[in-house]
């Protein structure tokens, strides 16, 4: 399975932005799938990831401000990113992870938050 993210850009304090991630086969199988992020001089950290039964995880830092959701029939899932801050800057990647079979991963796909 291969993860298309796209979606990333410049984008001002406080604007929106949405992301895709794109697999070239089915994500009814995967057990999660999501997004972490990594910003220069930091380590990778999880953002937001959605189960096979739709429940969803956030990093506190982006509660209430993201929201990340999933198309069976698109094999798509997406991260829909409002009031975004500077600290949002980092490369943002998707995976896909299967009991069994182990995590897959996008390249990454770069947000910059910036006036």
């Amino acid at each position: 399975v291969q993860l298309q993210a796209s979606g990333g850009g410049l984008v001002q304090p406080g604007g929106s932005l949405g992301l895709s991630c794109a697999a070239s086969g089915s994500i009814f199988n995967f057990n999660a799938m999501g997004w972490y992020r990594q910003a220069p001089g930091k380590q990778r950290e999880l953002v937001a990831a959605i189960t096979r039964g739709d429940s969803t995880n956030y990093a506190d830092s982006v509660k209430g401000r993201f929201t990340i959701s999933r198309d069976n029939a698109k094999n798509t899932v997406y991260l829909q990113m409002n009031s975004l801050k500077a600290e949002d800057t980092a490369v943002y990647y998707c995976y896909a992870s299967r009991i069994g079979t182990g995590t897959y991963w996008g390249r990454g796909t770069l947000v910059t938050v910036s006036s």
